[in-house]
């Protein structure tokens, strides 16, 4: 046999075997039953949890505060409008109140200068007839015939001429002693009349003072009222603003905890996942395995959050934007004809549509996860509860008083919702509108 040279290798030696299988046994794992478990997932400590809740809890609060705060702003805005509503219609008093005493003052203006004419007119016959009387009287005492002298009787012919002459001196003389008592009676009465109407004109410039006055002061309250609802306009503006910026960072705290809460989900999984590889292990090696022995056994596939369920029931009520409102209609399967209530509906023709009412698209969107009655007040009872501050995506919201509930809508999130409105509209999204909100919202979901 040849010698063999010095740091020459054999091939097939014992050697080369363990160095195969000892690549074998690092790319394996020496229990052969598949790659080791990844690198553990973060794991949020309960501290950091408990401030992630205790943040988010504390903007809930503050959300439910400002909720609060808008809704009475809102009420307060309503009662504003219709103090202005008052306050024109109070001006529009003044204003007819003010044209009638114009009027009124004008038309005593006018009765009292006929009345000072009048007056001036009767004044000036009075005078002319105490002049004809005057003359009358100098021209009988001139011709011998005054009434009462002695020589108008004693140049008369005979005792029956004497007569008739005293008769036809009196009753000239009488009448115009008459004419003179009416001219100086109806100068009274005129004169009566003239300060009658000065008395009626100077009231009624009293009158139109005091309209024109009411008219003064019921436009400033106008002003006033409209200044005092654009001022409450402005708040409600800012505290819109206020709330949606806080339910933005309430939404990003709760993210905060859902991120946390995931992660240590992840983290329970990930040391599940390893003791189940770790008990696999140690089967292997108590059965005297070595070497590949299978795969690493699948993971269990995590369950879909809530929201999944959520989201199915906002995407069928959104799948719906644009239909008609329909009093009366919609069912689980999707929208049905309306049906007549003998007045509002009816005269929008909602018997004639297809489509949803407010109740009617609660029940399509929410068929995958319960049935609900076809009336909002009923919905209302239908799941569990919770304070507006803590209303979150998928909740239903109500809107009613003392009578009962009498709109129902499903709330998105970000201060939006969508609904079926009222006849002549369309399911639509739109902004939360607080007056008028019930103070809790229903949760059928989690």
């Amino acid at each position: 046999m040849p010698e063999r040279r010095r740091g020459e290798k054999v091939p097939g030696t014992r050697r080369g075997l363990t160095v195969s299988t000892l690549v074998l046994v690092i790319l394996f794992g020496a229990g052969g039953t598949g790659l080791a478990a990844p690198p553990p997932p973060p794991n949020p400590s309960d501290s950091e949890l408990n401030n992630s809740k205790a943040q988010a809890n504390a903007k809930a609060g503050e959300v439910g505060r400002l909720t609060n705060q808008l809704a009475q702003a809102e009420q307060r805005l309503s009662q504003l409008q219709d103090d202005v509503e008052l306050k024109q219609e109070e001006a529009n008093k003044a204003l007819v109140d003010l044209q009638a005493a114009q009027d009124a003052a004008a038309q005593a203006e006018n009765d009292a200068k006929a009345a000072r004419t009048e007056a001036d007119a009767a004044a000036a016959a009075i005078e002319k007839a105490r002049g004809d009387l005057k003359t009358f009287a100098a021209a009988s005492f001139q011709q011998g015939s005054t009434v009462g002298s002695l020589s108008a009787y004693l140049s008369a012919d005979s005792p029956k001429d004497m007569l008739a002459r005293a008769q036809l001196l009196d009753a000239v003389g009488g009448d115009r002693l008459n004419a003179l008592d009416r001219l100086q009676q109806a100068q009274t009465e005129k004169s009566n009349k003239d300060s009658a109407a000065r008395k009626a004109a100077e009231i009624a410039q009293q009158k139109q003072d005091a309209a024109r006055q009411a008219k003064h002061s019921a436009d400033s309250a106008q002003s006033a009222a409209v200044t005092a609802q654009d001022n409450q306009a402005s708040q409600n503006t800012q505290l819109e603003k206020n709330k949606s910026d806080v339910e933005q960072q309430l939404y990003a705290a709760q993210s905060k905890v859902s991120g946390l809460q995931g992660q240590r989900q992840r983290y329970q999984d990930w040391l599940a996942q390893k003791q189940r590889e770790d008990d696999e292990r140690a089967r292997q090696a108590a059965l005297g395995s070595s070497g590949g022995g299978g795969g690493r056994p699948a993971s269990r596939p995590p369950a879909g959050p809530a929201g999944s369920s959520i989201e199915a029931v906002i995407a069928r009520a959104l799948s719906k934007i644009g239909l008609p409102y329909a009093w009366g209609g919609g069912n689980a399967s999707g929208p049905t004809r309306g049906i007549r209530d003998g007045g509002v509906a009816d005269r929008y023709g909602d018997y004639n549509k297809i489509g949803f009412d407010c109740s009617g698209l609660m029940i399509y969107a929410f068929a995958g996860v319960t049935g609900l009655p076809h009336y909002s007040g009923y919905q209302y009872t239908s799941g569990r509860r919770v304070p507006l501050s803590q209303m979150r995506r998928g909740d239903m919201l109500f809107w009613g008083g003392a009578g009962g509930i009498h709109h129902v809508a499903l709330y998105l999130g970000g201060g939006q919702m969508v609904e079926a409105p009222q006849s002549g509209l369309r399911v639509r999204v739109s902004p939360v509108r607080y007056g008028g909100i019930m103070p809790y919202a229903t949760r059928l979901i989690g």
